[in-house]
This record gives structure tokens, C-alpha cells and sequence, in this order.
């Protein structure tokens, strides 16, 4: 019997969107969900922009995305945090968009004896603010953070992110962090839970095979990898897991949404 994608998670930068650019067949399939009323949601890990600001991003290249239906990795530690303890507080280093989350879930945001140290992206760390991080890890704060990406892009070249940094916290507290964002695929269920979407039925596009295939593989999700981001398709072979399907980009998938898998 075949099965129908009744929902739609995707990743945004390599996927629909490259340096601010629309990629071709992006605003296409944003429509075609749209159209069809088929629940979806765009992913990143990138946890400096709040769900509004990502929303502006988009409209700026051409992509009508709801602020509702975007989830980042803010997002889903808000959530997760909360699913743990409600109601607690935190010591953050990040961005509006892991502030925004938090306290839109209810933790105090707070350097007085935290529940939890929470590191997220930033444009510029601060060593105040990382040895602050440690002294509380080393004083029973939890550590969280939002994704395990090492670099992030710039004009002038890669930029250390929230890997990298944890991973120096982590060399002095010899405390790992939980991270919450892609490859692990909490972030792909709480995605799930958000549209109320089944993993039998929902699918998942990304361009990395590293987080966004090997998540929703490990969500129970089919995947497709398409190949205008990271991974190239002579990449796929050098992992020891396959993605569902390989397309060339997302022109390629406007004609399956409404249509059986």
C-alpha cells in the first residue's frame, strides 16, 4: 500500500534559501503546502532569530513562511527545558531568539544558582560570559545546549559556534552538554508534536546528511536529501546510512506535495 506525506518538515539555508537568495522551486513548494493545507515546518539550528525575525528573512527573498511555522533549535530547547523541569531558570549565552524562547516559556533567566546553563549562537562571545558558564557547570547547573555545529558562516569566513564553544566549557568542567538541535532527533519530534504530524506520514528535507537525514531517520521519518546545500551526491556514499531518496533540489519535490509518496 502506498502511503501518502500528509506532513512536511524542512530544513531552510541549503534547502530553501542560499546567502539570502531563494533557491529555485523554493517559493513553489512553500505554496504547494499552502494550497494543499498540508501541516509543515521549516527547521534550523541556527538559535540567534526569533521565529518573527526568520519569518522577515524569508518574505525578503520571496517566501511567504507563517511565523508559526517555523521551529528552531530555541524553540525546541524552550520546550525541552520545560518538558524537564517547568518553571525553572536558566543561565543563557545567545541571541533574541534563545532569550525570546525561554522566557516565553516561563524560566528566569538569571547568574543566582541556575538550573541549567544554556548556550546557544552568538555573533560575539563573550570569555565573561564562558567562564561565568563554567564556574556555574562546576557548581551543579545542568548543561544544555541548542545545537553541536562547530561553524557557522560569514562574509569573511567560518566563525566558531555553539560546538565549538561548548566544547571549551566542556574541557574545563569536564561536564558534556545535552545538545538539543539536529542530528538529535528530539528536535524532529518536537517538531512533529508541533504540527501534530505522525512520523509514518511526515518527511523530512534537508541538504546534510550529518543532521538533517540522520535525524529524521532516527525520528522514523523518510528522508530526502537534496543536493543545492552541503552534502554533494558523491558525499552520500561515505555514510554508513542512506537517505530515502536523493533529488536534485526542491523544484524536484513541488509536484509530490498532495500526491502519494
Amino acid at each position: 500500500m502506498t502511503r501518502s506525506i500528509a506532513g512536511w518538515l524542512s530544513d531552510m539555508d541549503g534547502v530553501l534559501v542560499h546567502e539570502n537568495q531563494a533557491l529555485p522551486g523554493a517559493a513553489e513548494f512553500i505554496r504547494a503546502l499552502r494550497d494543499h493545507g498540508r501541516p509543515f515546518l521549516i527547521l534550523t539550528n541556527n538559535s540567534i532569530y526569533t521565529p518573527r525575525d526568520l519569518r522577515a528573512r524569508l518574505t525578503a527573498t520571496g517566501l511567504d513562511v507563517p511565523e508559526d511555522a517555523i521551529w528552531t533549535s530555541a524553540l525546541a530547547t524552550a520546550q525541552f527545558l520545560t518538558d524537564q523541569q517547568p518553571g525553572g531558570s536558566a543561565y543563557v549565552i545567545g541571541e533574541a531568539g534563545l532569550t525570546t524562547a525561554l522566557y516565553e516559556a516561563g524560566y528566569t533567566l538569571t547568574a543566582a544558582e541556575p538550573d541549567f546553563v544554556v548556550l546557544g549562537e552568538t555573533r560575539t562571545y563573550s570569555f565573561e560570559a564562558i567562564t561565568q558558564a563554567i564556574r556555574l557547570i562546576q557548581g551543579g547547573a545542568r548543561f544544555i545546549a541548542t545545537n553541536p555545529d562547530v561553524t557557522g558562516p560569514s562574509a569573511d569566513g567560518d566563525l566558531p559556534a555553539t560546538g565549538a564553544v561548548a566544547a571549551m566549557i566542556t574541557a574545563a568542567t569536564r561536564r558534556e552538554p545535552y545538545f538539543v538541535g539536529k542530528p538529535n532527533p528530539m528536535m524532529i519530534r518536537s517538531a512533529l508534536n508541533r504540527i501534530d504530524a505522525h512520523s509514518e506520514t511526515t518527511v523530512m528535507v534537508g541538504d546534510r546528511m550529518d543532521t538533517d537525514v540522520v535525524a529524521g531517520i532516527e525520528a522514523g521519518l523518510r528522508t530526502f536529501l537534496v543536493l543545492t546545500g552541503s552534502t554533494r551526491r558523491e558525499d552520500v556514499a561515505r555514510f554508513p546510512f542512506r537517505p530515502s531518496e536523493i533529488v536534485d533540489s526542491i523544484a524536484d519535490l513541488v509536484d509530490r506535495v498532495g500526491t502519494p509518496a
